[in-house]
């Protein structure tokens, strides 16, 4: 039985019902039409919205409106409530999700639109940059190279046509100027710019080289390539030394100075030269003989510039009406696999065509002393000097003979190829009494013909002498040479004087039984500024080359003082001479280093203890600004002599050198402790240097690799291209002399693997620096390469 609900409740029980359909108590369900009016809620504010067309769910005319209508239950309040909580605060809540929303758009707006505008400036750059050869790109409007090796890595950025003024556009060159497998573009009026893929065989090795020509079009142009170290972040060696260059050469800077030989303490090239610069990410520059070069090393902008440019003097001979710069870039998997390559890709062996007498020389200029007499005033040179310094040798007890060098004051003139016998009556005796002991005789003879010599007068009657430019040619070209006021130069590439030289000299040898010549040959800078010889010379420093190749296979020669060219073997070739200072000594091992890598393996450094000479020279080092007064010079048995300590050291560095030079004996200190140092120094190189260096000799006969190396020679690691004060001996011995005064202890850097301890047999494990290492001052650090394995044993 259904309960009946009440007629005062039914009103509020028909409002909250769920459905759309009414139950009748009597009939079930109701229709609409049926259905009790009852209101719901109360009337709504009018809206801001637009009304709805038809009658809605909850509105109400004004005549079904009454109080009786108004009264609801909590539930409706509450439902209405909720009903304004849901509709009204809808885009408040939202707020905070639409700023998120707001700035994701953002975000991802200005990231589309930096990638576009990066790739629209990198489509430029890529548009500009063509790819030649697959492994070189050049902008052609920025004229910037890019260099890769097989590992897509960039080893070398270079600015090319630095000074052209603009970004010129350039076109594809003209059918008539362009060349066979060559890459021609021409700046218009400018610039003309050859790039070729030079010819190689991938199954020898893994180098590869491109050929640069530069045209001038216009006689004020000076093509110049700038190559960087900055963003590539490499260090570039090779060229040559100065004054102001060190280890690596982007330690250093020079202005543009033109690339021949000269005086380092003058802001020049020192006296030996290669156009041929490595880095140490596998590329090297090979610039052409014939080019007018000028280089520059520049800090500011890190850059290594080269450039192509005429003057009167040192390029005054024109091969072209406008300057061309011709270099190749050689690239390779790393820098020693490239300077290896290119070293051993001679056209021939140096041991090519040696005699078993250069192989002897060879061998008795490593094992034995070079002792370099060099008085201050040529009437101090007389026989009996030098049978007494010989004797001083003999007496020390421990030193073999060897080469007894005599400077120049041998004649009584530079350029009389004579010996003075006001002060020689007896010299024949004296050489015959010094072979009998052991020592061969050598004597220094130079190009330079004095004008007080006996022979200047027949030298110019015979035309043999350089001539003065744009003068008659029967008029020499006169210069200085160390203390001469005055002196003409032989001009070799005349017929005439390579007889005559030859007739004067072979003389000398016939009569005194000399073994041998040293070549003193000057720099570019004592030939005379407007020189003229009977034969094109491309530059002065060629005239050097002609003058050594002329008589290398006439004559027995141990050195020469200047080169730019690899001299025959057993020729070796001087450092510059260096002034007895701590400062002068540190300068040593850079430029050995430096000549090394650039070809040249057999070096002779300067004496122990500094190039400071007997007393009174009339000689004096390039850094002199006039001849030393005998007054203030300290001496010591009558003999100058540098500092203790410096002498040791120095004697200590020089034992493992490819050459030992003495002028001063050590027994001329009257110190026991440099006697004794200096007998143990002796034994070590006689038993451990000596044959390391005649090993490796015979490599560098094959290859051309240097008796002495730098340490990213011997093995890799990043601290070992920047190391100046240490060296090795081919792979197996590395040398860390002290080179400050004072000094007992040290920081040394041992390459990758494993070495054992010179001075207290330890071994050592390479790839790491040791700091504070001691060193006192009768020793010296080195450290000799053991097998790996050998500290299991």
């Amino acid at each position: 039985m259904k309960q009946k609900i009440p007629d005062h409740h039914r009103s509020s029980a028909s409002a909250f019902s769920d459905g759309d359909n009414t139950v009748d108590e009597n009939n079930g369900i109701l229709s609409d039409d049926d259905k009790p009016k009852s209101p719901l809620k109360s009337p709504r504010r009018k809206s801001g919205y637009p009304r709805r067309l038809g009658r809605s769910e909850f509105s109400m005319d004004e005549d079904d409106y009454s109080p009786s209508n108004s009264v609801t239950s909590v539930n409706s309040l509450a439902s209405l409530l909720r009903e304004k909580l849901q509709s009204i605060p809808q885009k408040i809540r939202k707020k905070p999700s639409d700023y998120k929303l707001k700035a994701f758009v953002a975000l991802m707006f200005l990231a589309v639109a930096f990638f576009i505008g990066f790739a629209y400036v990198l489509y430029h750059q890529q548009a500009h940059s063509k790819t030649y050869f697959r492994n070189v790109q050049l902008n052609e409007p920025k004229r910037l190279i890019r260099i890769y090796n097989e590992d897509d890595v960039e080893i070398l950025k270079a600015n090319l046509a630095v000074g052209v003024q603009g970004k010129i556009k350039a076109f594809p060159c003209l059918p008539e100027d362009r060349r066979n497998g060559s890459q021609c573009l021409e700046w218009l009026h400018t610039l003309r710019f050859y790039m070729k893929s030079q010819p190689h065989d991938p199954g020898l090795d893994n180098t590869t080289c491109y050929s640069i020509h530069w045209q001038a079009l216009r006689p004020d142009v000076t093509p110049t390539d700038c190559f960087d170290w900055g963003d590539t972040k490499v260090h570039w060696y090779g060229g040559g030394q100065s004054f102001n260059l060190t280890w690596p050469l982007d330690a250093g800077s020079i202005s543009f100075t033109p690339f021949v030989t000269g005086d380092m303490q003058k802001s020049q090239w020192g006296n030996l030269l290669t156009r041929y610069f490595i880095n140490t990410k596998g590329a090297a520059i090979i610039v052409d003989e014939e080019t007018p070069l000028h280089v520059a090393v520049k800090p500011d902008t890190k850059e290594i510039c080269i450039r192509a440019k005429y003057d009167d003097f040192a390029f005054a001979n024109k091969i072209t009406e406008f300057p061309e710069m011709r270099y190749n870039i050689c690239t390779s998997i790393d820098m020693k696999s490239l300077h290896t390559s290119i070293h051993s890709h001679r056209s021939s062996p140096l041991w090519d065509g040696l005699k078993p007498a250069d192989m002897q020389t060879l061998d008795s200029l490593i094992s034995e002393p070079v002792w370099q007499i060099a008085p201050r005033f040529k009437h101090e040179l007389q026989a009996e000097t030098i049978a007494k310094y010989t004797e001083d040798v003999i007496n020390l007890g421990f030193l073999k003979q060897g080469h007894v060098l005599i400077n120049e004051h041998w004649q009584n003139e530079i350029g009389d190829l004579e010996v003075d016998k006001s002060r020689f009556e007896t010299l024949n005796v004296t050489v015959d009494k010094l072979h009998r002991r052991g020592f061969k005789v050598a004597f220094t003879i130079q190009p330079f013909i004095s004008t007080e010599s006996q022979n200047f007068a027949e030298t110019v009657q015979k035309r043999l002498l350089v001539s003065e430019r744009n003068s008659d040619r029967r008029i020499p070209a006169l210069t200085r040479f160390k203390s001469l006021p005055s002196a003409g130069v032989l001009d070799i590439t005349n017929n005439r004087s390579v007889p005559w030289i030859l007739d004067k000299l072979q003389a000398v040898i016939d009569e005194y039984h000399i073994d041998s010549f040293y070549f003193d040959l000057g720099t570019a800078y004592d030939i005379p500024h407007y020189y003229r010889c009977e034969s094109f010379l491309i530059n002065p420093d060629h005239y050097k080359t002609i003058f050594t190749k002329t008589f290398e296979k006439a004559l027995n020669i141990i050195g020469v003082s200047s080169a730019i060219s690899l001299p025959r073997p057993p020729i070796f070739v001087s450092l510059p001479p260096f002034e007895s200072s701590w400062e002068a000594m540190r300068r040593v091992i850079p430029t050995m280093l430096t000549y090394g890598v650039n070809g040249f393996p057999f070096l002779m450094p300067g004496a122990v203890g500094g190039d400071i000479y007997w007393p009174g020279s009339e000689q004096f080092l390039p850094s002199s600004k006039g001849s030393m007064d005998p007054m203030n010079i300290t001496q010591e048995n009558g003999i100058d002599l540098p500092e203790r300590e410096l002498y040791m050291r120095w004697l200590q560095m020089a034992t493992f050198l490819p050459v030992m030079k003495f002028t001063h004996l050590p027994s001329k200190y009257n110190d026991e402790r440099v006697l004794e140092m200096a007998k143990n120094l002796t034994l070590l190189r006689q038993k451990l240097v000596t044959p390391l260096l005649l090993k490796y000799k015979r490599e560098a006969l094959e290859e051309g690799l240097p008796l002495i190396r730098p340490l990213w020679q011997v093995s890799g690691g990043e601290a070992a291209p920047r190391v100046d004060d240490e060296f090795a001996l081919g792979d197996e011995l590395v040398v860390a002399p002290v080179l400050h005064q004072g000094q007992t202890t040290r920081e040394v850097y041992l390459p990758a693997g494993l070495w054992q301890d010179g001075i207290d047999n330890s071994l050592r494990k390479g790839n790491r620096w040791m700091h504070e290492y001691k060193v006192p001052v009768d020793k010296v650090a080195y450290f000799i390469r053991r097998p790996d394995d050998l500290r299991f044993r």
